[in-house]
């Protein structure tokens, strides 16, 4: 789902564009077995849109995903896998990188996922509690397999599903990692996330312009207008966002279209993007 916008320059002389692209990738959070939606990483604020991720998967792909964030609400919790076979199932059923992450806190967890086909895993609470964990998984697997997510609310990194804070600065533990070898960070501004009050530029701004890492975005995002905003941290290393709620309701005008239009279509039809009833 790359989103991407043309900016004339050279006013008066000769017109010339310049084509930006931002990756979007969709996020699926798994909790219970289920596809759902968290309000700033709120248990209790939880919103089932489909039983079976899987079949949120393949809407997503059809709607032209390039790449996959799926997150194991449970696992967040708890350091188990308890969502593995319905994330292996989405793996073997789609044609596009898969990251994932929640609770992924030791090297086997890392293995089996990517054993699997997982192109990415996510590690998160671990990066605090446990830094040596990141130095030991990438004697064995490059930077682009390992990264990590720094969850952070007022700058402070959040851990164990949001449920405890560390005492480092968000862009301090980011630096840490740098110089382990991490090169991508997925940085998320709790405070916005799920709010579908915007995303939080400045903070975002902030991070990545202090630790000079490549940055996924997260948390916030609600329209177009918020994309061509976030656009403009291109130059400060954010190449990519993930969307969750806005895409789940259909914020983006193209959605709509095609549910409108492919509301009889099956998943199993090679061309549907079709809503899974």
């Amino acid at each position: 789902m790359p989103v991407c916008r043309y900016s004339k320059i050279l006013p008066g002389a000769k017109t010339l564009f310049l084509l930006f692209v931002m990756l979007i990738i969709p996020a699926i959070d798994i909790k219970e077995g289920k596809c759902v939606r968290l309000t700033r990483g709120d248990f209790s604020q939880k919103k089932i849109y489909l039983d079976n991720p899987r079949d949120m998967a393949i809407i997503w792909r059809k709607q032209n995903a390039k790449m996959l964030h799926i997150v194991d609400l449970d696992a967040a919790l708890t350091g188990e896998m308890v969502n593995f076979e319905k994330i292996r199932e989405i793996v073997i059923n789609i044609d596009i990188p898969v990251q994932v992450g929640g609770g992924i806190r030791s090297a086997d967890a890392v293995k089996r996922y990517l054993d699997i086909g997982v192109a990415r895993v996510v590690i998160g609470s671990a990066a605090v509690t446990n830094p040596s964990l990141v130095e030991e998984l990438l004697k064995s697997y490059t930077a682009s397999q390992i990264v990590v997510g720094i969850d952070a609310e007022n700058g402070i990194p959040k851990i164990k599903g949001w449920t405890e804070s560390s005492t480092l600065h968000d862009y301090d533990l980011a630096l840490q990692m740098k110089e382990m070898g991490i090169e991508r960070i997925i940085y998320t501004d709790i405070s916005r996330d799920g709010m579908m009050q915007g995303f939080g530029y400045e903070s975002t701004k902030r991070f990545a312009e202090k630790t000079g890492m490549k940055i996924t975005a997260s948390g916030g995002v609600t329209n177009s207008e918020d994309l061509k905003k976030l656009n403009e941290l291109a130059a400060f290393g954010v190449d990519s966002v993930i969307i969750g709620k806005a895409l789940y309701e259909c914020n983006f005008p193209c959605q709509e279209l095609w549910y409108s239009f492919e509301e009889g279509i099956s998943l199993d039809h090679n061309f549907s993007t079709a809503r899974k009833k």
